[in-house]
């Protein structure tokens, strides 16, 4: 008989019932055998008495006395198992002190199994949450980068307004939303420093897709100055789309203190004043018309701290942040806000030996990236624009910071020797 079983005979509710305890308590004397076998031998002795009754039972020790008492205890010569039976008010308990790990573990855990199943409980949540997160996280992506691919193109005119203005509209990215938006028809206001490249791209554009074009000369880096001749230029467009692409990053990845003072000031002017300014110019009108579209540009490195992009990560996560706050305050008077994230994109500004610079389904084409990008306006508020970068996102999202600034350190330090062994 099992330690177990006999602490549960003597714990039944049916032991206490009349004549059943006396039945009972006569098996009593089995646990001196199984106390014996379980400890290896030693002194034992053993007393009843009966509530109620003058009588007692007596149990002989192994010297050879009786005892009578209310308690009945097992010891082992070791030390190592105690018992005690005691009957007391027509309740019969049974309790197990043991030196043993093992056993002393399995009594804890009993006495833990509620707060076990609690634990189980939130474990189970957790899981569940999580698993339906990341269900939902994939359809999405599906949803958004494949199934619109199956039907016909939005109709952006109708949607938003017949003009779009890029900024940056003269090379990478940005050059090839501004030929995106003329392939459906918009007419294009493009926007750069460089005037010789923005007429060219205009001619293209006007002599490829028959839409109209214009240009507006602008060195976003100088700063206040510039915006007061932008918004003359403007006053008699109806902008339907604003594509805020413009945007300048370091030379290689530098430490902070390795990076020009003028720099910090091109990051803060082109990277942040040109967004929150252009918004600032032509939100009013979309609000009068109740309908258009702002697309501001920023970059996966905005997803956590990206050390050796200091300042140019800070700057896109700024402008993350700000497009999303926009959607929030203007959704409800017709304004699109989308937050475009793209992480590799094939431009000029990667390095011209690294992979970065090489198109793959990880690292698309400005064209090809651009494509898919159009293809989310209106439907993602927040998104990267491609779908091999919305599972980068997803990866990144769920990725501990620690491993992100890992991974960073790793790249940036390869892509920085990489550009220095360039200028030696």
């Amino acid at each position: 008989m099992s330690l177990s079983k006999l602490i549960e005979l003597f714990s039944e509710p049916g032991l206490v019932d009349g004549d059943g305890l006396a039945s009972r308590l006569e098996e009593l004397s089995l646990l001196e055998v199984v106390l014996t076998q379980l400890c290896g031998g030693g002194e034992g002795h053993c007393a009843h008495s009966l509530p109620n009754r003058s009588d007692t039972c007596g149990y002989l020790s192994s010297g050879g006395q009786p005892e009578s008492a209310r308690n009945v205890e097992q010891r082992c010569q070791g030390g190592c198992f105690h018992v005690e039976v005691q009957v007391e008010s027509r309740k019969v308990v049974a309790m197990a002190a043991v030196d043993s790990f093992y056993l002393l573990y399995r009594e804890i855990a009993r006495s833990c199994n509620c707060y076990m199943e609690a634990l189980a409980l939130v474990g189970a949540w957790y899981t569940a949450r999580k698993s339906i997160t990341v269900v939902c996280d994939f359809y999405s992506l599906i949803r958004l980068h494949f199934i619109p691919r199956l039907g016909s193109r939005a109709d952006l005119i109708k949607q938003y307004g017949r003009w779009a203005i890029v900024s940056g509209a003269t090379e990478g990215i940005g050059k090839a939303y501004a030929e995106e938006l003329a392939s459906r028809g918009l007419n294009v206001i493009l926007m750069s420093q460089d005037e010789e490249k923005l007429q060219n791209v205009a001619k293209d554009l006007a002599d490829t897709y028959r839409v109209e074009t214009d240009v507006i000369v602008a060195d976003f880096s100088r700063g206040r100055e510039i915006y007061d001749p932008i918004q003359e230029a403007l006053k008699d467009r109806d902008v339907g789309i604003l594509v805020n692409n413009v945007g300048v990053s370091y030379p290689y990845p530098q430490y902070f203190t390795q990076v020009s003072e003028d720099k910090l000031w091109d990051i803060i002017n082109v990277n942040i004043a040109a967004a929150s300014l252009m918004v600032h110019m032509v939100l009013p009108g979309m609000v009068e018309r109740k309908k258009g579209a702002i697309v501001t540009i920023s970059s996966g490195s905005c997803c956590k701290p990206t050390p050796q992009l200091a300042a140019f990560s800070a700057s896109k996560a700024y402008l993350d942040h700000f497009s999303r706050a926009l959607q929030y305050e203007y959704a409800s008077k017709g304004i699109f806000v989308q937050s475009l994230i793209p992480f590799c994109v094939a431009t000029s500004t990667t390095a011209p030996r690294s992979f970065l610079h090489r198109c793959s389904w990880l690292v698309p084409s400005p064209r090809v990236y651009a494509h898919h990008a159009v293809s989310t306006l209106g439907i993602s508020k927040r998104t990267t624009g491609y779908w091999s970068h919305s599972i980068q996102f997803l990866f990144a999202q769920y990725m501990p910071e620690w491993l992100w600034v890992w991974g960073a350190n790793i790249l940036n330090r390869s892509l920085r020797k990489e550009a220095l062994s360039c200028k030696a």
